[in-house]
């Protein structure tokens, strides 16, 4: 046996899955210029041939247009695929908000793969559920709902590049700042509740501006409550955030909301990264590293600001981990 393919890194296998509109073509694009061997709908039979002849890193489509398409079946493949040691499989599964892909859909005039005769509408609930499973057991749950394409490219190259397997089996951290009445993030892993906190919407010079506004941030601040309850949150991040990597988890999403999703969330959330970026902020954990961490404010999103970006970069991740290795 080939003592190199012992040692090597295992070669990663993406199954790419979700609702149509929702991006998953996209994502296999912008997997292939990332060096995936992309294959869209093969058939499911063939995905452990399509696995065993492969090369490179593989990105597979599988969506309600493969032939044979069953979510058990899905499944059932990955589970023979991760018995082998020298793969390294993942499921993405790409969703949006009903509203939005309806809209998607009027635009471009398309007819919807599970209602060729019927409305739109009704394909979008029979995909939902016919793809519930894969979306429960996914690796990763990409939401394009407030995702521009640019943003989109800028997530999968973050998570997918050639570099990012080399970084080891890390944990990628997602802050999320939202409105209670727009409805809970639903990829969402912890959620927080900041309502309690004094708002800034009632003061009138206040209210026009967000948790990125100094002014606002110093307001919130200055709720007795406020410091004790960030306390209370980067402490049971540093319990639970460790016990995440133990269990294999890749992706963990931390969402905190208010009211509007405009003040006491979002001045959390920018507090909160502050604090697990710096140096001893994740650093403090055996056998931790520093991971990265990625900031989100869907509401800010929603009225059109890009407010989407890195606290800690995963390209800083690897080269603090490799100095640390070389050390």
């Amino acid at each position: 046996m080939n003592t190199a393919d012992d040692t090597s890194a295992p070669r990663r296998i993406l199954l790419v899955s979700g609702l149509s509109g929702a991006g998953k073509s996209s994502i296999l694009r912008i997997l292939e210029d990332l060096d995936h061997e992309v294959i869209d709908n093969p058939p499911l039979g063939m995905l452990d041939e399509i696995v065993a002849r492969a090369e490179r890193p593989v990105a597979i489509g599988v969506d309600s247009r493969t032939r044979g398409f069953d979510a058990r079946a899905v499944l059932d493949a990955m589970s023979r695929l991760r018995l082998n040691p020298q793969l390294r499989v993942e499921l993405i599964y790409a969703t949006a908000e009903e509203n939005v892909l309806l809209r998607r859909y009027t635009a471009t005039r398309r007819r919807h793969p599970l209602a060729p005769h019927g409305s739109i509408s009704e394909g979008i609930e029979a995909e939902i559920a016919l793809t519930a499973p894969l979306r429960a057991a996914a690796d990763l749950v990409i939401d394009t709902t407030d995702m521009p394409p640019p943003e989109l490219r800028r997530f999968v190259e973050s998570r997918f590049s050639p570099w990012e397997g080399e970084g080891g089996e890390g944990l990628t951290v997602s802050l999320m700042s939202f409105a209670y009445p727009a409805g809970l993030p639903r990829e969402a892993d912890i959620v927080l509740d900041a309502r309690f906190l004094r708002n800034p919407h009632y003061v009138p010079e206040l209210a026009p501006k967000t948790g990125l506004d100094a002014d606002v941030a110093e307001y919130v601040a200055a709720d007795p409550d406020y410091a004790p309850f960030l306390l209370q949150i980067h402490a049971m991040l540093r319990l639970v955030l460790p016990r995440f990597v133990q269990e294999g988890k890749k992706y963990a999403t931390i969402a905190i909301g208010c009211s509007g999703g405009r003040h006491r969330s979002v001045t959390i959330v920018e507090a909160l990264a502050l604090r697990l970026a710096a140096p001893d902020g994740m650093g403090a954990y055996e056998g931790s590293g520093h991971w990265p961490i990625m900031i989100m404010h869907r509401e800010l999103a929603r009225l059109g600001l890009n407010t989407w970006r890195w606290a800690r970069k995963p390209v800083e991740t690897f080269k603090a981990d490799t100095a640390t290795l070389s050390a």
